[in-house]
């Protein structure tokens, strides 16, 4: 926390922080608890997650992929780094008094458009997601965009009963969350975790 408050004074311009790892390894709750330390310190920072990006069921059902939901290919990576972007750019005094950002429903499993403000005063902007780092597919776009980016990583044991947990909580029976989590979650992983030497800290968050 401390490097992006240093970072926020030296730039004239917005900051923008990646945070990602794993599926389960507590990406969301690191994200939140840095936006929230830095409004306690007075800064103003937003979390824009990655996930708003994915793609409606709709569009998977039909591309044939609602299968492998929360694969690289099943968001709409073009619309987060055209966001990303949007954000890192300075506005002038024509600029619109606030940008909008996709969320997403776990509830009901979809994106909700323009759920997240992002003020023009707004200094941080904290992005937290699976594919921040990776290196093809057009995620390639989004590490130049970052000013740093962060590693969370967490045992595959506990990371694995995280997962399975949140799987169920939001409507999954035990047998497919768990099919779920070693199945197409899985192979996610496996992706995210070839991505951790590019991150400039790695994040230990076995607790």
């Amino acid at each position: 926390m401390d490097a992006a408050l240093a970072l926020q004074t030296a730039a004239a311009r917005r900051i923008l922080i990646g945070i990602t790892g794993q599926p389960g390894a507590g990406k969301s709750t690191v994200a939140e608890r840095l936006v929230a330390d830095l409004g306690e310190r007075g800064e103003t920072a937003v979390l824009v997650p990655m996930d708003g990006f994915h793609l409606p069921n709709v569009a998977l059902e039909a591309l044939g992929r609602r299968g492998r939901k929360g694969a690289p290919d099943t968001f709409d990576v073009a619309g987060y780094v055209a966001l990303l972007t949007r954000l890192r750019t300075p506005g002038d005094a024509t600029a619109p008094a606030f940008d909008r950002a996709p969320a997403f429903d776990r509830a009901t499993d979809e994106p909700v458009a323009d759920a997240i403000v992002i003020p023009a005063a707004t200094r941080i902007v904290v992005t937290e997601g699976n594919y921040l780092l990776t290196g093809s597919g057009g995620w390639e776009a989004v590490r130049p965009l970052l000013d740093v980016a962060w590693f969370v990583d967490l045992e595959d044991g506990l990371r694995l009963d995280r997962l399975v947990a949140r799987h169920v909580a939001f409507g999954k029976s035990p047998e497919a969350a768990t099919a779920w989590a070693n199945g197409p979650d899985a192979e996610n992983a496996a992706l995210i975790a070839g991505t951790r030497d590019r991150a400039d800290r790695v994040i230990e968050n076995n607790t």
